[in-house]
This record gives structure tokens, C-alpha cells and sequence, in this order.
């Protein structure tokens, strides 16, 4: 290997600095004289240049080994150093000093190595001379700035960017906050916009309901105003009305007297007409005996005319006794049924009247008066709630009393044959409604009556001359027909134990602050005239157990002993009377009328008698004093 020795141009001088080392100098000289140049160029500066250098420069290998200052050595092979001579031309063109093979003559290989490759390494090398020695060290200095300035450059662009991270956390963060903001002072403008709404509305809201106010002011006023004058009107009306009215009545009832006149004066001439007739038969009967006395022997003869009235009055006796064996009723009863009925039917005309002069629909009334009496319960505030309605109905212009009345007497007694009916109730009410309108009593007794003859009491009796069949004389008594079809006797006697159940409480029936015009004395007064004048049989013995029932107790009360007296007639005579038929239909009653009177039932209070909430007394009488037998009693009572 040949050594080739590198050329070295002369060092430039500028402003009196070296651009190149001096080719004498050795490495440490060269390293000694760049520090003592970084120190004058340090001093003479008062800012930190790029090139200064704070330690000595340290020289590593390739393999990152620290060598040593003093000297290096490069091995250079024959290949490269042919391309080395172009290479050193464009570094001398540039101004730059390369490293040229060298021969180092104070540094060998030695002979004695034991490496295997000693041929191949036997090289001879070639040591830089100073001046390629310089040029190489200024070439790594420069290389070894450009990494610091490059290293610098990284650092201050990581600190831009680090600086730039932050900025754009702050931006964000101050970006956010302002976003924040926007929204709070939005939702603050939000919450001044709804209570100025609120604000606006409630105001508007105010100013409405003030407006409203006042139309409904001036509407009220108007109102008022219009009712007043209608009131007024009305009142005229009614006035007219109520004056209409009593003229109506007047005049009905002038026609009514003028029509009853006419019938008592037809009857007593169709009377006086009987009793003409009858006097002229009999003058002629009376004749007709005188001639025929001479006619008849004498024996006969001396019976004249004592014969001949006898015959008469035998005659008359037998038709009284027929009549009366069909009619059973005491004269008085039948003299207040005739009343009650007369007063009805003469009600009737009066509304008939009324009916065909006003153009007025008055069914509206009746439907209100059944519907009350259908509610009527066992409570004391309901029935005088009930008789309250009632009476402001009696007192209503619009539809006339008379038509009120008799509507409330026809539907008091038609509700008897409710299921729900209840019977003290109902008398509560009829006895409440019956003290403010005492004429309202006969009209409920007189459709009583009507409905049930046992009500007189009266018992009419069958018999094939007065009656055509049975039919017909079940229909007198008061059987229903539907469609042409008589009800069955239990139907019948249902009803007829409803009719007298409502009796019975009527008469017993006491209100405090309130007259019954039909009370016990004429419950007693029933009873009377019951046992003198109806038999026993099965339709008087349902009427008597019913009225038992609903009226003993109140009777045993007021009348003790002499009740205990009655009881003791029914016992003796009425039940006996009843066994006496030997009829298997009579024994279930038969075995009820004992039973009462052998548990001495009246001294119970009857079930419903006290209403709810009542003041009635529940005291009894003792029994000790009415356990003797019961006395014997004549037939009459009265």
C-alpha cells in the first residue's frame, strides 16, 4: 500500500483570524488554540453566540468510545484513495480541507500477530499531517454545531409546540368558559324573558278578569233588574191566576151544590113518589081485604085485617133481613163512607173542571207526588223531607191544590201494594201533610175505601139472586181484572192485608206538634164496628189480624182494660166462629189470630214502628198486670 501525502493550502487570514490552522500545529495545540478563540470570542461579546463552548471537546469513536486528544490514525485502502483525488479537488472548489491518506510513521502493526487474516490486514498506514489534522477537526466541530444548533432548533420547536399545546389548551379553556358564559347569561336573558312574559300575562290576565268582572257586574245588575220585573210579572200572573182559580172554584162548586141540590130534590120526590105509591097499594090491599071478608067463614074472618097487616110487615121483615144479610156494616160506618165518597167524587168534578178550562198539562205533578211517595223510607228525616216537597207542592199556584190533593191521596194508597212499601212511614207522612190540609184526610180515607171495603168496615156477602155469578161479586168486593181475567183470592188477600196494614198504621200514628184527625178513637171505633157487625170468615179475619198487627199495641196502651176486653170477645166468639167452618183455607189465619193473642203479641212493639231517629216511646206495658183470663163480654160495645 502506498503512502500518499495530502496537500495543504496555505491558512486565509480574515479580520485577523485564521480561517485555517497552522500545518505546524499538533492536535492538542490545534484543540488549546480553539479554546483560547471560543474564550476571546465569549468576551468580547455580551451575548452568548452559538459556537461558544462551555467544557473542552472529547473526541469519540465510532463505537461511541472515548479516545484520546493527542492524535488519531485513519486506514485508507488503495480503492478508495483513486476516488479520494476527484473527491479532494471539489473540496478544494468548495473551500472545505479533506482528509487524504496518510503515512504515520510513528505507529505500526506488529509482526507478531497471531490473527488469522495477517495477510489481508497487512496495510501500511497513513498518518494526517497538521494541517489535515486541523481541517478535520474543524470539520467536526462544524458538524458537531449543526447537531447543537439542530438540537437547539428541536428544542425550542418542542418548546412552541409545548408553548402552543398550552395556548390552545387556554383558548379552549378560556373558549369554553366563554361559551359558558353565553349560556349563562342566555339562560339568565331566558329566565327575564319568562317573568316578563309571567309579568305580561299575569297584568293582561288581571286586566281581564277585572273586565270580566265587571260584565259579570253589569250582567248581574241586568239580571236582577230582569228578574224583578219578571218576578213582579209573575206575581201578577199569579195573582190573576189564584183569582181565576177561586172564581173556577167558586162557580164548580155553586155548580156542584146546584147539581147536588137537584139530585137530593130528585131523590126526595122519587121518595115522596115511593111512599105515594106505597100508600096507595096499600089502601088498595086494604079494599081488596074488605071484600074478601065476606067471602071468608067466620073463624077466618075474626083474624080481619090483624091477618092481613101481619102478612104485610112479615113481608117487609123478610126483605130487610135479605138486604141486610147481604150488606153487613154498621149505619155509622156506612154514613162516613158515603161522606168520604161524596166529597171525593165531588173533588173529582171540581178537577175535571179545572182540566177542560185550562189548556195546562197537570200529569207533571202526579209523577212528582208518586215519585215521593215512592222514596218514602222508615227515616224520620226522610219522611219530613218527603212531607216538606209535599206540601210546597199543595202550595205551588201552578197547578191547582184540589188536583194536588187528590193526586197525593190516589198514589198514597196505590203505593200499599209496593214490595217496599212502608206502611208507618207512609202514615207518618199522611199525617204530616193532613195537619196543614186537614180536608186532604177524607180523600185518603175515601180512595182507602174505595180500594178496600174492609177499610169501612163492611162486608158484603154473596148471594145467587144479586149477583150473577161469582165473578161479579168478586169484582163488587174488589177483586182486579186484568185483560179479562179475575186475580186469584191469594192475590187478592195480599193486597187486602196491605190496604189494612196502611189503615192500621194510620189510625195508631202520633207526631209531636201535629193532629191526627183520624187517630186511635177511631181506630177503636173500627174495631167496634167490626166485631158488631162483620162475620167471621176468611176475608175479616185477614182485615182483623193485619189491623192487630199494626194498631194493638198503640190501642193497648191508651185503653188497657177495655181493650183486654176486646181481646177477649175475638178470642171467645170471632176464633170460634172461624173453627165453627171446619174450612182447611181458615185454619192458617185461625192459627195466627190465637197466636197473637196467646203470646200476647200487642204488648211488642210492631217491627218499624219507631223511625229511625224518632222521639216515639218504646215502653211497654207489664205483663203482670194482664195475666188473668179474659172476661166475658155481650156482643155490643157502642
Amino acid at each position: 500500500m502506498e503512502a500518499v501525502k495530502l496537500e495543504i493550502r496555505r491558512p486565509q487570514i480574515v479580520n485577523g483570524i485564521g480561517l485555517e490552522p497552522d500545518p505546524d500545529w499538533s492536535f492538542k495545540s490545534l484543540l488549546s488554540e480553539l479554546d483560547s478563540l471560543e474564550k476571546k470570542l465569549n468576551l468580547s461579546s455580551s451575548v452568548s453566540l452559538p459556537f461558544a463552548k462551555t467544557k473542552s471537546r472529547e473526541i469519540y469513536g465510532e463505537k461511541g468510545t472515548k479516545r484520546s486528544s493527542n492524535a488519531f490514525v485513519m486506514r485508507v485502502s488503495d480503492e478508495e484513495f483513486e476516488d479520494s483525488e476527484g473527491e479532494n479537488e471539489e473540496v478544494r472548489d468548495r473551500g472545505l480541507v479533506k482528509a487524504a491518506r496518510f503515512n504515520c510513521n510513528e505507529f505500526y502493526f506488529s509482526s507478531d500477530d497471531d490473527s488469522d487474516d495477517q495477510p489481508c490486514l497487512d496495510v501500511q498506514t497513513y498518518l494526517m499531517n497538521e494541517v489535515g489534522l486541523v481541517e478535520s477537526a474543524l470539520y467536526e466541530l462544524t458538524h458537531e454545531h449543526q447537531l447543537g444548533v439542530k438540537e437547539e432548533i428541536r428544542n425550542t420547536i418542542s418548546a412552541l409546540e409545548t408553548d402552543l399545546m398550552n395556548e390552545s389548551e387556554k383558548s379552549s379553556s378560556a373558549h369554553t368558559k366563554v361559551e359558558k358564559y353565553r349560556e349563562a347569561r342566555r339562560e339568565v336573558e331566558r329566565k327575564f324573558d319568562v317573568q316578563y312574559q309571567r309579568r305580561v300575562a299575569e297584568g293582561l290576565d288581571n286586566h281581564l278578569t277585572a273586565v270580566q268582572r265587571d260584565h259579570e257586574l253589569k250582567s248581574q245588575i241586568e239580571e236582577r233588574k230582569i228578574r224583578s220585573d219578571a218576578a213582579h210579572e209573575e206575581a201578577k200572573r199569579r195573582e190573576k191566576a189564584l183569582q181565576e182559580e177561586r172564581l173556577r172554584q167558586e162557580k164548580a162548586k155553586a155548580e156542584a151544590e146546584a147539581k147536588l141540590k137537584a139530585e137530593e130534590a130528585n131523590r126526595a120526590a122519587l121518595e115522596a113518589e115511593r111512599i105515594g105509591a106505597k100508600e096507595a097499594a096499600e089502601k088498595e090491599a086494604a079494599k081488596a081485604s074488605k071484600a074478601n071478608t065476606s067471602e071468608v067463614p067466620q073463624t077466618e074472618a075474626s083474624g080481619g085485617p090483624n091477618a092481613t097487616s101481619s102478612r104485610v110487615e112479615n113481608d117487609k121483615t123478610n126483605k130487610s133481613e135479605l138486604a141486610g144479610n147481604m150488606l153487613r156494616a154498621a149505619e155509622s160506618a156506612l154514613k162516613l163512607e158515603r161522606e168520604r165518597l161524596q166529597k171525593l167524587k165531588e173533588l173529582e168534578e171540581i178537577n175535571q173542571s179545572l182540566r177542560s178550562s185550562s189548556n195546562q198539562n197537570f200529569d207533571s205533578t202526579g209523577r212528582l207526588i208518586g215519585r215521593l211517595i215512592r222514596q218514602i223510607s222508615g227515616n224520620k228525616d226522610k219522611v219530613s223531607t218527603q212531607a216538606s216537597e209535599l206540601v210546597k207542592i199543595f202550595n205551588n199556584p201552578r197547578c191547582p191544590q184540589t188536583i194536588s190533593i187528590a193526586y197525593f191521596a190516589q198514589k198514597v194508597v196505590s203505593n200499599c201494594e209496593s214490595p217496599s212499601h212502608s206502611a208507618f212511614a207512609c202514615a207518618h207522612v199522611i199525617v204530616l201533610v193532613t195537619s196543614q190540609f186537614p180536608q186532604a184526610m177524607d180523600l185518603v180515607l175515601a180512595e182507602i175505601h174505595r180500594a178496600c171495603i174492609y177499610t169501612v168496615p163492611k162486608h158484603i156477602s154473596y148471594t145467587k139472586s144479586a149477583f150473577e155469578s161469582k165473578e161479579a161479586y168478586w169484582k163488587v168486593i174488589g177483586y182486579k181484572e186484568d185483560d179479562g181475567k179475575i186475580e186469584s183470592t191469594t192475590d187478592y188477600l195480599v193486597r187486602l192485608d196491605s190496604y189494612m196494614k196502611l189503615y192500621g198504621a194510620l189510625v195508631q200514628t202520633e207526631v209531636a206538634g201535629c193532629q191526627n184527625v183520624h187517630g186511635l178513637k177511631e181506630g177503636w171505633a173500627w174495631l167496634a164496628r167490626f166485631l158488631n157487625a162483620l162475620p167471621a170468615n176468611m176475608y175479616t179475619a185477614v182485615a182483623l189480624y193485619a189491623f192487630l198487627q199494626m194498631a194493638g199495641f198503640a190501642l193497648f196502651r191508651k185503653y188497657r182494660s177495655q181493650f183486654m176486653k176486646m181481646l177477649n170477645f175475638i178470642s171467645e166468639n170471632f176464633l170460634n166462629a172461624l173453627r165453627s167452618q171446619d174450612d182447611p183455607d181458615l185454619r192458617p189465619i185461625t192459627s195466627k189470630i190465637q197466636c197473637y193473642l196467646e203470646d200476647k203479641l200487642f204488648l211488642q212493639e210492631p217491627e218499624g214502628r219507631t223511625l229511625q231517629g224518632s222521639l216515639l216511646s218504646n215502653n211497654m206495658a207489664p205483663e203482670s198486670d194482664y195475666h188473668g183470663p179474659y172476661h166475658q163480654q155481650s156482643r155490643h160495645f157502642y
